[in-house]
């Protein structure tokens, strides 16, 4: 029976014809689904066609057994899907084991983003700067490079007194976008929204979300689960760099969850 309701009749294949291949299906590795191959695309990054396909994004950090057990810091690690659940790609936090434990949520850090053939497609890169608001001459930033080497795009950090906000720049430095975040960034049974806005903040255009993962991850652990929503014809370079944001918002909001340290605005 079809997906439709009809039945579905049963051809034969001519004696002397192969069966055509069946293109654009998801792939299946070592039990994980990914998301079908899109062809290349002029103009292009490599790597970054799969976001020409879709306007929404969940990232799911994966939980570290020996952190939970320790409370040693370990390499971020984290599965980027679509709506469907396919993985679009994996990222995983190439840091030294000093500069994790010893800078904590406010290390430097590179995140290397990769796709289902293994080619490393995006790389995040985040210098030492301030977490304070009150040294706005050193705010956070974050490069990002597509493919390595290469960047595409910036997240900058705004000094505002109460609200964490940022710009999405492009590889010119020339600002595109604007993300605002809450006044009180605490997940307590909600979700936590940080709207992507116009240059002019007049109008919403996209959204970077803290999921709620429950009580106990969330007591327990600094695994987080973000969603992040965008214009199906946003440029995909513009894509890449709010995936790099919401990295970068993670680190600086979220990833001292477990330990109860948990930055809750901009002054903390």
């Amino acid at each position: 029976m079809g997906s439709y309701g009809f039945q579905v009749q049963a051809m034969g294949v001519p004696a002397g014809l192969g069966v055509p291949p069946i293109h654009n299906q998801p792939i299946v590795k070592e039990g994980t689904i990914w998301m079908p191959i899109p062809p290349p695309l002029p103009n292009c990054p490599p790597g970054l066609e799969y976001l020409t396909q879709i306007d929404q994004i969940l990232i799911h950090q994966q939980i570290e057994l020996l952190e939970i057990l320790t409370g040693f810091e370990t390499n971020n690690k984290y599965e980027i899907k679509n709506t469907l659940g396919q993985r679009v790609y994996f990222a995983a936090e190439d840091t030294d084991c000093c500069t994790r434990n010893c800078c904590g949520p406010s290390r430097p850090f590179t995140i290397r983003i990769i796709d289902n053939l293994g080619h490393e497609v995006i790389t995040l890169q985040r210098p030492l700067r301030c977490s304070s608001c009150c040294f706005p001459c050193c705010l956070q930033e974050l490069e990002v490079q597509a493919p390595p080497g290469t960047p595409v795009g910036y997240v900058v950090q705004n000094w505002h007194p109460c609200l964490p906000k940022f710009t999405i720049q492009d590889e010119k430095r020339m600002d595109i976008l604007k993300i605002i975040g809450p006044c009180v960034v605490c997940s307590c049974c909600d979700d936590i929204h940080f709207e992507v806005k116009s240059v002019d903040e007049t109008s919403t255009v996209g959204r970077i979300s803290k999921q709620w993962t429950g009580f106990l991850k969330e007591a327990f652990t600094d695994a987080d689960n973000f969603g992040i929503t965008f214009p199906m014809d946003l440029n995909v370079k513009m894509k890449a760099v709010m995936i790099g944001a919401c990295f970068l918002i993670d680190f600086m909001f979220f990833e001292h969850a477990g330990d109860n340290q948990q930055r809750t605005g901009v002054w903390q």
